[in-house]
């Protein structure tokens, strides 16, 4: 069987301030496949949490997907801690910053905006169908 695990990162889950969604649309979505998504976690908007959760989760399923912390604020560090948990570097992607010049246009890239573009090194993109935000994949974890 092939299996899932997912990670909700955001304060705001854990404090009730908004609710998840996502682990049951995953979960249905893989479901569709024939994955089965067999463990869900919520941790805080904390480096060594996200760290935890990743390197607890990657060796002991076949896929890890991430929910939250790519956007432009100072509590999305997603990229940052899972960078981390693999021992990458983060740097601006290209292609990652050509798609958000294209989205905001030249006087609506402001430096909160670009880090969106910061991908670990040696990351393969993945298109976000909700946001402007790309996300990533590195092994077994989709971010």
């Amino acid at each position: 069987m092939t299996t899932a695990a997912v990670i909700i990162i955001g304060d705001e889950v854990l404090a009730g301030r908004t609710r998840d969604a996502n682990t049951a649309f995953l979960g249905g979505r893989l479901a569709e496949l024939g994955i089965a998504l067999v463990e869900g976690r919520v941790v805080r908007d904390r480096q060594d949490a996200i760290i935890e959760a990743v390197n607890a989760l990657r060796p002991a399923v076949d896929y890890v997907f991430t929910s939250g912390g790519i956007g432009p604020t100072h509590d999305d560090i997603t990229c940052d801690a899972v960078a981390l948990a693999f021992g990458l570097s983060v740097a601006e992607h290209p292609e990652a910053l050509a798609r958000l010049q294209d989205y905001y246009g030249p006087d609506g890239l402001n430096d909160a905006r670009r880090r969106m573009a910061r991908i670990p090194a040696g990351a393969a993109l993945v298109d976000n169908p909700v946001s402007v935000a790309p996300g990533f994949r590195i092994d077994n974890v989709f971010v």
